[in-house]
């Protein structure tokens, strides 16, 4: 089954490390990846760019509007993500706890509803 993870952390908090620390933390993100994709488990996943950059759209009423930022304002913001394969979502929460990103932020767990293809 598939499952993404998605991987939350405070922006404010990423800006307030120094350049070691984050390049240590692009060495966990790095060893991680390599791992799930030695496993097997890994089929894709990507870094965001920062909410600052994001815009929301919604259509009401056939009239498209837009914002600048993230749907919500939250503590945390999605960052990134992996979409992995594992058997059950016990496999995919343990291969979340293994993320760098749960030791300051949080990982959210969902399973893939497959649609059917034409």
């Amino acid at each position: 089954m598939q499952y993404l993870l998605m991987i939350y952390t405070e922006e404010a908090q990423e800006s307030r490390r120094s350049d070691a620390e984050n390049q240590a933390m692009m060495g966990d993100y790095m060893a991680f990846t390599r791992s799930i994709i030695e496993s097997g488990h890994r089929l894709g996943g990507e870094r965001l760019r920062p909410t600052a950059e994001a815009k929301t759209v919604r259509v009401r009423d056939g009239k498209v509007m837009t914002t600048d930022g993230p749907f919500a304002e939250t503590r945390e913001q999605l960052g990134g993500f992996y979409l992995v394969e594992a058997k059950d979502i016990e496999e995919a929460t343990a291969l979340a706890a293994r993320i760098p990103g749960a030791k300051h932020g949080s990982i959210e767990v969902r399973a893939i509803w497959p649609v059917p293809r034409p």
